[in-house]
């Protein structure tokens, strides 16, 4: 079976009924959980809404950093994440590709999830881009090993990874991956070790080959997974069981219920 360690449900354009029947298709490919990301506090409730009826999806909560607009000090943050029903602190992190005139705002947003990560001890979900050294600083001063974390939808250096997985981190490969302009990607994934690996579609962005053009879903994981255990010559049940036990190991959160 399979996870998808990251999608965002709510953002897709469907309407409930809809929305029922993806999460069921999912289900229906072998995909036994999901993970649904918030980026932004104050969109929670309509996520909440819309996917917290779902027995095999879970919640994130955070400010993602191309949405600084919403952000909200640690108290704000600190309230929502206490909650059972979240079981992750995030997406948060740095992108200085698309935001860089926000910079300082997301440095202090990243400090204080990494802090209510902490607190309460619920893994971070972590968004880096343009901005390597930047976060992995930060991850250096303020995060506790403990707390447990993930790099997602990765794209940056092998040297980063590394650095990151000597924190303990886990990285996160979507769609990406299978895209022909992705060599070195996946150059850098054939080296990532299966047990600090997750896989996830950051639905409905980033559809896999081959999907590409369409609207992403949580069923087009099973893509991921099938590239990926190509690309590191093993069986897609051998990625497919690390992956699926990598997520429930760093989301303790989550109960397992296969």
């Amino acid at each position: 079976m399979f996870v998808d360690s990251h999608c965002h449900l709510d953002r897709l354009k469907a309407t409930d009924a809809e929305l029922e029947k993806v999460v069921n298709e999912a289900t229906q490919s072998g995909v036994e959980h999901m993970l649904c990301v918030a980026v932004s506090v104050k969109e929670f409730g309509q996520m909440r809404e819309r996917v917290s009826h779902f027995s095999n999806v879970s919640m994130s909560c955070g400010v993602h950093p191309l949405h600084q607009e919403d952000a909200c000090d640690l108290d704000t943050l600190m309230s929502h994440v206490v909650n059972d029903e979240v079981v992750a602190v995030g997406e948060t992190g740095l992108d200085y590709h698309y935001s860089a005139d926000t910079k300082e705002t997301q440095l202090t947003s990243f400090v204080d999830h990494i802090t209510a990560a902490n607190k309460v001890k619920k893994p971070l979900i972590i968004h880096t881009r343009a901005a390597q050294q930047d976060t992995l600083d930060i991850l250096n001063e303020h995060y506790e090993q403990d707390t447990g974390a993930v790099l997602h939808c990765f794209t940056e250096s092998l040297e980063m990874a590394k650095a990151a997985i000597d924190m303990g981190i886990y990285i996160s490969i979507s769609g990406i991956v299978t895209f022909q302009s992705a060599k070195d990607l996946q150059e850098t994934v054939k080296q990532i070790p299966l047990d600090k690996l997750l896989i996830e579609t950051d639905s409905p962005w980033l559809a896999p080959v081959p999907h590409r053009g369409k609207e992403n879903q949580p069923k087009y994981v099973t893509n991921v997974a099938a590239f990926i255990a190509d690309l590191k010559g093993v069986s897609v049940e051998e990625l497919a069981r690390h992956t699926t036990n990598n997520f429930y190991r760093l989301f303790k959160h989550i109960p397992r219920l296969s």
